[in-house]
């Protein structure tokens, strides 16, 4: 067995707050390594969680004082049929790697996240969803089969049938550890997409532009300046194009050639740089709506293109928040959020609109639900922010939303309790040995066993 207890990386969150660092690293060389490796955390009394590369955004990722075992090397391709579109591969490969494989071949990921920087397994964890989520729901919904571990040392195979599958889909990695992923891939005969972008003045053109876009469009977003509670913004959708040639098998698209090095200092997260860049970005387009066409990368994963972008919000990091309200209270709540954030002096660069359909997900944790949903990002100046956003947190509890576990780092165990009823059947499903920073905070588990 090859297991390393020392990692040069560092195990933060992206959104790098809250600050919590676990008490051991271990790093399995391989998946047969991976049964030892949680016997030895669970027997000496340390709680564990599985680690990818980091990208949930507050603490579901993290677990201080415990053991984290990280993944990273945990990533090969099991199997792959360019016929058929079916892909095995260890929980730590990136959907990254997984592109790059699969697309000279035609077939592109099911379901697809802002970055393309996260583990299949965190993937799987977080039941992620993405653009298309009107059309074909989260990514849980593309998982044929799962290996894994537990604590006890067993090595189970799962599937869709199986009431611990249905668990361990947006189970935030607490049923286990994740071996490797099945999934079915979706065919493409190009890497180029094509579609259109629209600009919109208020909330109720964007509602009516996002119903008649997600009726011909597989894939709509939009982004909205949140300094204008009347809601102005672009509506971007598309679909992949059915020409335009595919990559060479081995050629990938070249990776970020601008970074972040240095935390931004406070100045550039100032209401005035926000609202400048706001007007920049809705600006730059001139016309009512525009067609588009290009490469798939800078239409699904924008921000992949400045590598740590995160940096740019300083040494304090940022809070990421995402919510979904249901179709009736949409309008008034996000109007009411955006009100908020205008009156609190704060505003968020990067806010991302968008419906979510009807399509079931697959996991008994899942956060999509049909309605509207905004995500933002907002510097973290302490608890002036924290309570804004549980000031936030208020209204989606009214309106009979939810908040995103992958993107929290701040919400109350009251709050948890009713955005996710259900959680009480899902902890009948834990490992024993499992448990993370957010799982203790929104339930008030111990930290440790002994």
């Amino acid at each position: 067995m090859s297991v390393t207890a020392r990692s040069q990386r560092e195990h933060l969150s992206w959104g790098r707050t809250p600050r919590l660092r676990p008490a051991r690293v271990v790093r399995p060389a391989w998946t047969s390594d991976v049964p030892a490796a949680l016997a030895a955390a669970a027997a000496s009394g340390q709680r564990v969680l599985a680690y990818g590369q980091g990208r949930s955004y507050g603490d579901a990722c993290l677990n201080e004082g415990g053991t984290l075992v990280d993944t990273q090397n945990l990533d090969r391709f099991l199997y792959f049929d360019p016929e058929s579109g079916v892909l095995r591969a260890e929980s730590g490969v990136t959907l990254a790697q997984i592109l790059a494989l699969v697309v000279p071949h035609g077939w592109f990921l099911p379901v697809t996240p802002g970055t393309k920087y996260v583990t299949l397994g965190g993937a799987v964890a977080n039941d992620v969803h993405g653009k298309n989520h009107h059309a074909a729901g989260t990514f849980g919904r593309f998982v044929t089969r799962l290996a894994l571990a537990r604590s006890t040392g067993e090595v189970l195979e799962l599937t869709p049938d199986d009431d611990l599958f249905r668990a361990t889909v947006a189970g935030l990695g607490l049923t286990g550890l994740i071996l490797w992923v099945e999934i079915r891939l979706h065919p493409i005969a190009s890497d180029q997409i094509e579609g259109r972008s629209t600009k919109f003045s208020t909330l109720a053109e964007f509602f009516a532009l996002s119903e008649a876009a997600s009726a011909r469009s597989p894939y709509v977003v939009s982004w909205i300046d949140t300094l204008r509670p009347e809601g102005r913004g672009l509506l971007m959708e598309g679909d992949h194009a059915p020409d335009g040639g595919l990559p060479e098998p081995g050629v990938s698209p070249p990776a970020a050639r601008l970074a972040v090095p240095v935390d931004a200092p406070g100045w550039a997260l100032s209401r005035p740089t926000v609202r400048a860049f706001n007007a920049a970005y809705y600006g730059r387009q001139r016309a009512k709506a525009v067609e588009t066409r290009g490469h798939y990368e800078p239409f699904f994963y924008p921000l992949d293109a400045v590598r740590d972008w995160n940096r740019g919000y300083g040494r304090r990091g940022f809070f990421q928040y995402q919510f979904v309200v249901p179709f009736a209270d949409g309008d008034a709540a996000v109007r009411e959020i955006l009100g908020r954030l205008a009156a609190s002096g704060e505003g968020s660069f990067l806010a991302v609109l968008k419906t979510f359909g009807d399509v079931p997900s697959p996991g008994l944790m899942s956060f999509p639900r049909p309605g509207v949903t905004l995500a933002l990002d907002l510097p973290n100046r302490g608890e002036r922010t924290v309570r804004l956003l549980r000031g936030c947190d208020e209204i989606v509890r009214q309106s009979g939303g939810a908040v995103y576990p992958a993107k929290d780092a701040c919400m109350t165990p009251e709050s948890f309790r009713t955005f996710f009823p259900q959680w009480e059947a899902f902890a009948e499903h834990l490992d024993p040995a499992f448990s993370s920073s957010f799982w203790r905070r929104v339930t008030g588990e111990a930290a440790s066993r002994h």
